[in-house]
């Protein structure tokens, strides 16, 4: 890398720049030379890398006991259950009342699952057969379509370590639906997807695109 003033023209540079978000026909601030500066502060201990296959004092393998006492099936594929420390109740009480317009609180009710991707802790999801993916994939969408009947808004997402809230090392994901609350950026997000498809020809091709042209880069954004 040649010093400042002197850099060579990459198509995602070192130093500051300004990224362009296609779903949300937007702009964000990139400072990668950032990450050069010297650092004192947390450092955080490399992933645990010998997970057990199977630990009983894991509560997410099968025949384990979870917190609220409940013992697992011997599940040999995917494996559903509601969250023992859920984010959301479906009997959530109401709130008092609003003393001022500018501290107002709502109730929030939904229901919050956890879905076990295998039985296998030493598993993610990229290491797992394609028939095991696929049924994964099923169950997503049998629990969009069952939990969407009733809800607004259903979120399916995957913690990835234990920085980023992963409490147990076992392949899962979490399941939240509500019916009030849910995020705006989906329909921003909808709004760029109408712009890419004016402008790569085609639902077929909009998504698509973005992804060919973001694998074929030599130096794949992060």
């Amino acid at each position: 890398m040649k010093d400042d003033g002197d850099l060579p023209a990459e198509r995602y540079p070192q130093h500051q720049h300004l990224r362009y978000d296609p779903l949300h026909d937007d702009w964000v601030l990139v400072s990668a030379h950032r990450m050069r500066r010297p650092w004192q502060g947390q450092v955080e201990d490399p992933p645990q890398e010998d997970v057990p296959r199977c630990d009983l004092a894991n509560p997410l393998c099968p025949g384990a006991r979870r917190a609220g006492g409940q013992v697992n099936p011997q599940y040999e594929s995917t494996f559903v259950f509601d969250n023992d420390f859920p984010a959301l109740q479906p009997d959530a009480p109401e709130p008092g009342a609003d003393d001022h317009p500018l501290f107002r609180a709502a109730s929030a009710r939904g229901v919050c699952k956890v879905m076990c991707f295998h039985p296998w802790s030493d598993l993610t999801l990229p290491l797992m057969s394609l028939a095991e993916i696929r049924a994964v994939i099923d169950k997503w969408a049998e629990m969009a379509v069952e939990l969407g009947a009733s809800y607004t808004w259903v979120q399916i997402f995957e913690n990835k370590g234990a920085m980023m809230g992963c409490s147990n090392p076992h392949p899962h994901c979490q399941v939240r639906a509500c019916r009030s609350a849910e995020p705006h950026w989906p329909g921003w997000a909808g709004l760029g997807l109408l712009l890419l498809e004016l402008l790569l020809g085609g639902p077929s091709a909009r998504l698509l695109g973005l992804t060919l042209a973001a694998c074929s880069s030599p130096e794949p954004p992060e």
